[in-house]
């Protein structure tokens, strides 16, 4: 199964219909094409940043809406996708040294707007199951990367892997004036990025922390650890590009599909 990092932007994106979600659609029909339904999808969200890392084994979690000031239209929006114990399971499974993972047994979480906002385009009729595994704060790019090498079996067994986050995202700096448009440092920063995952450098990926405007691309590292789950997911495969585009000045929306 193949493994993708998707960027989100404002979560009116579920709402959208435009080149980006169109692309996300005809990415979910690729994916069942050439591979079958996924059994189901493991999401790593960025909007679920916890101390260590936490994974759903629920059958029907719930859907959060962790967004303020948005129309009333977008809190009434469903997405009722069901959850996969098995994975859940499966995931703890493959817990070990530098992984700790461990069941979310307080249901402290469900299915936020990091993933709804994207899966209602991947998955419309949200038909593949879906668990959450949360961004560990103790986790830097190094041990997000060796968590996405130990959940790379789960593609194998029929799981795809989504991880969800943005490569540019600094909310202190977002411009509502500047729709799919980026200043100058972040463009810069996606396109230095692009270039490495490009190339499979994932030694200096390792390290993007040292890559020039990596501070304001990701003032909070939470958005940009996903990526690092994915790399670590898919050694040496060469991605293809989706949604190559800033929006509000201080966001990305590049996403990554590997095995596609």
């Amino acid at each position: 199964m193949p493994a993708v990092f998707m960027g989100h932007g404002s979560p009116m994106l579920a709402l959208e219909e435009s080149d980006r979600t169109r692309a996300l659609t005809r990415l979910g029909e690729r994916i069942v094409e050439r591979h079958g339904r996924p059994k189901a999808a493991l999401m790593v969200s960025a909007h679920w940043f916890t101390p260590g890392w936490l994974v759903q084994t629920e059958e029907e979690p719930e859907q959060v809406y962790d967004m303020y000031g948005f129309p009333q239209e977008l809190y009434d929006f469903k997405y009722p996708v069901k959850g996969s114990p098995e994975l859940g399971r499966r995931v703890l499974g493959l817990a070990g040294e530098g992984f700790a993972v461990e069941e979310d047994v307080e249901r402290s979480w469900g299915i936020d707007h990091g993933a709804w906002t994207t899966l209602c385009h991947l998955f419309p009729k949200a038909d593949v199951p879906v668990v959450q595994l949360s961004v560990s704060r103790a986790a830097g790019l190094a041990a997000s990367y060796e968590a996405g090498r130990r959940l790379a079996a789960l593609r194998d067994e029929g799981y795809l892997l989504l991880a969800s986050g943005n490569v540019v995202h600094n909310l202190y700096r977002v411009n509502w004036g500047m729709p799919e448009e980026g200043y100058d440092w972040a463009r810069r920063f996606d396109g230095a990025v692009r270039d490495l995952v490009l190339s499979r450098d994932d030694e200096r990926l390792l390290h993007a922390d040292e890559l020039a405007d990596y501070k304001r691309a990701a003032p909070t590292p939470e958005h940009f650890l996903p990526l690092e789950y994915v790399l670590g997911a898919t050694e040496g495969e060469v991605p293809e590009v989706l949604n190559d585009v800033c929006d509000l000045g201080a966001v990305s929306m590049t996403s990554y599909a590997f095995g596609v």
